[in-house]
């Protein structure tokens, strides 16, 4: 549309011709780019008259803030789904009570903190999860959306119980066909073992420091909201927001949980 406008100006010295095959020969979108070189010639000689035919086709607005509530309502839905009403209970219930510690102070930043990072620490991407995600949630319909014609959906992945590793210790992925579709859906309707007896998946050393972090971080907030003050503020926010640097997966993930460990032991011995 720019490119009509500057030619219809007389600021591109080609020949209309020119650039029309131009476009034509970069065979992308050519109807609707040659459309829009029209109308940047016709914007170019009759601006306000083009101006008057256009509606907005998308009011834009902006997303507002979530206050605490929208998070908490947020992801007890979400942990709902990730395993049941329960857990998401015992979410609610520890930020309920970070909550009612810092109101005193007129804050609920603190509390906002710990609804976010409490809940990514609570559902961790296992076995169970990474089934339900690509099985439930419109991931394959995503996929259709994107991608034209014929064309195969394959899973890397790097199974804790089952994969190789290379010489550094780390987990290799392996490539999976469509069919592990089929176990997706299978893993799916299992999430109500996760961290029973009978959760297999649950017995690496990935997953049993995942659950351990969960519970190491409700013990740091409940000892930060013992004294939490207008002075013990900062810190308590620090404390609570050393979870940002847990990224990743297998040995990437590992290597962060040990950083945030770190960043914990400095954070309370000052």
């Amino acid at each position: 549309m720019i490119l009509g406008y500057a030619w219809q100006k007389g600021w591109v010295p080609l020949h209309r011709e020119s650039l029309v095959r131009a476009i034509e020969l970069n065979d992308v979108q050519v109807k609707n780019n040659l459309a829009a070189f029209e109308w940047g010639r016709h914007a170019a000689h009759q601006l306000d008259a083009l101006m008057q035919q256009i509606r907005p086709a998308q009011v834009i607005t902006f997303k507002k803030r979530d206050n605490l509530e929208d998070i908490v309502a947020n992801r007890m839905a979400r942990l709902t789904d990730y395993q049941n009403a329960a857990y998401a209970q015992l979410y609610q219930n520890i930020v309920d009570r970070v909550r009612a510690t810092e109101a005193p102070l007129g804050k609920t930043i603190l509390a906002e903190t710990v609804a976010r990072h409490l809940y990514k620490l609570m559902a961790y991407k296992d076995e169970y999860e990474v089934a339900r995600l690509h099985t439930q949630t419109g991931f394959l319909e995503r996929i259709k959306d994107s991608f034209e014609g014929d064309f195969t959906v394959n899973y890397h992945l790097a199974p804790p119980l089952w994969s190789k590793r290379n010489d550094k210790g780390e987990l290799v992925k392996r490539k999976f066909g469509p069919a592990m579709l089929t176990g997706f859906k299978l893993l799916a309707q299992l999430k109500g073992l996760r961290g029973t007896a009978l959760d297999v998946f649950g017995k690496t050393e990935e997953r049993v420091t995942e659950r351990a972090l969960i519970r190491e971080y409700m013990q740091h907030i409940d000892q930060v909201l013992e004294n939490l003050s207008d002075s013990t503020h900062a810190h308590a926010l620090a404390v609570a927001r050393v979870p940002e640097t847990i990224k990743g997966f297998g040995h990437v993930k590992e290597r962060n949980i040990r950083a945030a460990r770190s960043l914990w032991t400095a954070l309370n011995a000052r």
